[in-house]
């Protein structure tokens, strides 16, 4: 896993919301089967992709901020543009249908 990043509480503001490029977050556990198949594709997104950066915050470390964004139900991605989220994608999904998700926002 080296193309994502793992983003904390402490560090969610400056890597996410002053992120220069689109961000999309990935809302995860370990625990959480869907969670593990969706984790590699979005290493071959963040791998392949250089209009958007792929982070992920475990919600069990990092509960202030999964809170904050109300993340009830995980997988859960965000893509945040600019400090803002301006998309959400909730469950695992295949690549393509991830890709297709994200495109209008990154075009």
């Amino acid at each position: 896993m080296a193309n994502t990043v793992d983003v904390t509480d402490s560090t969610f503001d400056a890597v996410v919301l002053a992120s220069d490029t689109p961000v999309l977050v990935d809302f995860w556990a370990p625990w959480c089967g869907p969670c593990r198949m969706v984790g590699p594709v979005l290493e071959e997104i963040a791998g392949e992709r250089d209009d958007v950066r792929v982070v992920k915050v475990n919600v069990d470390e990092n509960p202030k901020i999964a809170g904050k964004y109300r993340i009830t139900s995980i997988p859960a991605m965000k893509l945040f543009k600019g400090g803002e989220e301006v998309h959400e994608i909730i469950g695992a999904m295949p690549k393509a249908s991830i890709e297709n998700e994200l495109q209008p926002h990154l075009a």
